[in-house]
């Protein structure tokens, strides 16, 4: 790990340096949660739309932290002689010209990756086939934003043979600042594609912003079969060499054929004047788009042909999130088995430490030894065990030849193994029960197994929440808001059955300003969990008030009858000063005080001073339909009238919010205070915006392939049959999952190994039938209800009905897990 004085990285970044100049940086901090062996930790605060980091500087102070890189005039007073500081005008700008800094101490080839998709996968996959070899320096994960990007870079240390590093833009502009820091020799595009397009004018502005990166490389991979792209590459960098892959002719590796066999795809392919052919193990276009460039790489670091195809039949999928997962004996399991590394590790750990203490659990870390690091042995396993005491891990459990001979370095260890057969057979002896357990293993130690083990198997069929979907989600809407909106998430009905506590947490995470639930009991629920963000119960009863007033859940208040009763509870036995939403009736014709009724709930609203009015609401009747947009505009003209009616006579200054999902996307000049964002969260708008992301999706197998003659009738009251003779797959998910009836007879379909199988026969309590002729599948393979690629819209459209009311038909027995990307 190298070292810098404080007086080199304020040299770096031109800022100025006031106390002990010679203090040591070895770790650079961005997230003050992440803290971890403090003494020679550089904490930059760094400010965004909803998080300022000069906020957390006494907190890390308090933990030992003791060199700051702060804005002008931020310095604490407090502590203003007790700390090291580095003033700069701006933070980011600064963290990205230490990591130039550190990153130009190495004369490495380093590759430079962008594109609009596939870099991750491509930098993982060249990873995978190069690593034996070469030490590797790369993005963990996929860091490649203004700030993940100089982070990544400070992962070079002198072991490093190779760096590879990802670069994302989102805007104009930004490229020159990641490709200053990347300094990258060798540069590799990927793809052109939507991703990323709303801060652009034209697809040629943005591919034009992502070349910027390779203004200083010796060669650039790209693929040339996308004319626009291969056009800009041979005009500008026609001085630089230029290597790309294809299917056209002039392709320097081409593609000349592929066929799908089992479970692999052959790709025949020629690369100077001589065929190959090479198989990997996935069958989809995107797998095929992916393997070229890395395949390109290798040969143009000098593999030959035979070692390439050995290595590639063995790619394996890139596991590009953290699952949580319930486990056997009311356990979370974080399930990262995709790869283990200093730098994964790290974020896995922050994540774990994140997680128990939402849920108050003791913290459980399984890993096996540290393959490829690039850091000797001697040095990597005492920086794991320090890791791991800063995290304060309750019970670790290494596996691994490296981990065995390191063992008296982890005071809290609970046993080590050489192998997992070995941890396979003292499971039992664990008796894990309410922790938070990290499973984290190289490939080759197969915790898949140990997962499986673990968790708890109470369905096959699962519903998986994208969380980085939903954030994404929420700050497209925050886009057409500005920062001045308030924004009301509602988490009602199970949080539209995707599970309350975990999309509470997340939003809580985003300072969403309120949360809204149906009932008492979920706000309830939310607040026993430890969500502190303020709760609008919207159907508050009368038994609950009390309980309400406990747990600090504020009632939408609709009628005089609830409006007395919540009075009188809070005079008899109330804190003070309560606050209450008013909820108006414009034309909803469903809960809210009249526009006849406004002088009359002034005149009681008057005698009750223990009362405070929050917010005054409405519920638009069809936002979403343009063919009710007159009297859209009608509610909202009769909203700010009763508004400010109310503000006169109550001489109150409360927020003012009527929009929804679909009001906020087409009439933005109604957002007023605040807004209510509810099923917009989960990717479904009504087209006006155009970057929403699936959230849910909602996935089972096959457990059983039976051959079904055209004769033979399928499923109950024999309503099944096949065309012709064929083959059937049995599914695990039916109506008691929420599996509609009506989607019966092949009126729906799902989606196996890519492709659509109707639903034959009438679907059944706890399975269906699909009809799967023609389609490469085997017992176990991964059958897709709706998600990404078979979006929950069109099941709505089969169904003549709204995708709320399918997310949240889907039963608690379906279980829920949740993943970061």
């Amino acid at each position: 790990m190298i070292t810098y004085s404080l007086q080199q990285i304020a040299d770096a970044c031109n800022g100025q340096l006031t106390q002990n100049a010679g203090s040591l940086v070895s770790r650079l901090l961005i997230d003050s949660r992440s803290v971890y062996d403090a003494s020679e930790t550089l904490f930059f605060a760094l400010k965004g739309n909803r998080h300022d980091g000069h906020q957390f500087i006494l907190q890390l102070f308090k933990k030992g932290v003791p060199n700051f890189v702060v804005e002008e005039g931020k310095i604490p007073a407090d502590i203003a002689e007790k700390a090291n500081w580095i003033e700069v005008k701006d933070t980011k700008y600064a963290l990205q010209q230490v990591g130039a800094f550190h990153r130009s101490r190495f004369k490495i080839p380093v590759l430079g990756i962008t594109g609009s998709n596939g870099k991750t996968i491509v930098k993982e996959w060249i990873t995978q086939m190069m690593g034996s070899d070469v030490f590797i320096a790369r993005s963990p994960r996929s860091y490649n934003s203004q700030v993940g990007v100089p982070v990544s870079l400070w992962h070079l240390n002198e072991q490093s043979q190779l760096g590879i590093f990802e670069a994302g833009i989102s805007l104009p502009g930004e490229m020159k600042r990641l490709k200053n820091s990347i300094m990258p020799t060798l540069g590799l595009f990927t793809t052109l594609g939507p991703a990323h397009q709303e801060n652009f004018s034209s697809l040629e502005e943005k591919l034009e912003e992502k070349l910027n990166l390779f203004e200083g490389v010796e060669v650039i991979f790209y693929g040339c079969d996308q004319e626009m792209v291969d056009e800009r590459m041979i005009s500008r960098f026609s001085e630089k060499q230029l290597l790309t892959w294809g299917r056209a002719e002039k392709a320097a590796l081409q593609l000349i054929s592929q066929a799908e066999v089992g479970d692999q795809m052959r790709l025949g392919l020629k690369w100077k004047k001589e065929h190959f052919e090479i198989a990997i193990p996935f069958t989809d276009r995107v797998s095929v788009e992916n393997a070229l460039p890395v395949i390109l790489f290798l040969l143009y670091r000098g593999y030959d042909k035979e070692t390439i195809k050995e290595r590639m039949a063995t790619v394996v999928a890139v596991g590009m999130r953290l699952e949580q997962k319930e486990g056997i004996n009311n356990n979370l399991l974080i399930n990262d088995t995709y790869n283990a590394d200093f730098t994964s590790l790290e974020v896995a750990l922050d994540f774990l430490v994140q997680q128990s203490r939402k849920k108050g659990v003791a913290r459980t870390v399984i890993l096996s030894d540290l393959l490829q690091t690039g850091i000797p042995d001697h040095e990597l396993y005492p920086l794991v065990s320090t890791l791991i005491e800063e995290k304060q891990i309750d019970r670790f459990i290494g596996v691994g030849p490296s981990l065995m001979k390191y063992a008296s370095l982890f005071e809290k260890s609970a046993g080590f193994f050489e192998t997992t057969e070995e941890l396979l057979h003292a499971l039992p002896s664990f008796h894990f029960s309410g922790e938070a357990i990290l499973l984290k293993g190289s490939r080759r130690f197969s915790f898949e197994r140990v997962v499986n083990r673990l968790e708890l198997k109470r369905h096959a069929t699962v519903m998986e929440i994208n969380l980085d979907a939903m954030v994404h989600n929420l700050n497209q809407y925050r886009k057409q808001l500005g920062p001045e909106t308030k924004v009301l998430a509602m988490v009602k009905a199970f949080s539209y059955g995707s599970g309350s506590y975990e999309i509470a947490a997340a939003l809580e995470h985003q300072n969403v300003d309120y949360l809204g639930v149906a009932f008492a009991d979920e706000g309830m629920e939310l607040r026993r969990a430890g969500i502190s963000t303020p709760i609008i119960v919207m159907n508050p009863e009368e038994k609950s008030f009390g309980q309400m007033i406990d747990y600090n859940l504020e009632p939408e208040i609709y009628n005089f009858r609830v409006l007395e009763a919540f009075n009188s509870v809070v005079e008899s036995d109330g804190p003070g000063l309560v606050p209450v939403h008013i909820k108006i009736d414009t034309g909803m014709n469903r809960m809210g005080f009249l526009e006849c009724e406004m002088e009359e709930l002034v005149r009681r609203l008057k005698k009750m001073p223990a009362l405070r009015v929050k917010s005054v609401f409405s519920h638009l009747a069809g936002s979403g339909d343009e063919t009710h947009d007159v009297f859209t505009f009608q509610q909202i003209q009769k909203f700010e009238q009763a508004c400010k009616y109310l503000q006169s006579e109550l001489n109150a200054d409360f927020w003012m919010h009527i929009l929804n999902s679909a009001g906020i996307e087409r009439f933005r000049d109604a957002k007023f205070d605040m807004v209510r964002l509810g099923i917009g969260l989960y990717g479904f708008g009504v087209g006006e915006l155009e970057n929403l992301r699936n959230v849910v999706t909602l996935k089972s197998y096959i457990s059983q392939i039976k051959p079904v003659a055209s004769n033979e009738t399928i499923g109950y009251n024999r309503s099944g049959a096949l065309p012709r003779d064929g083959f059937i797959g049995i599914v695990p998910v039916g109506y008691a999952d929420g599996l509609n009836r009506h989607l019966s007879n092949r009126k729906g379909k799902m989606m196996v190994n890519g492709r659509l199988a109707p639903i034959v026969g009438d679907i059944c309590m706890d399975m269906c039938m699909v009809d799967i002729t023609g389609i490469q599948a085997d017992e176990g393979d991964e059958v897709v209800v709706f998600g990404d690629d078979y979006p929950l819209t069109n099941l709505a459209r089969q169904l003549d009905t709204i995708p709320y009311e399918i997310l949240t038909s889907i039963s608690r027995r379906v279980s829920r897990v949740y993943f970061k990307e």
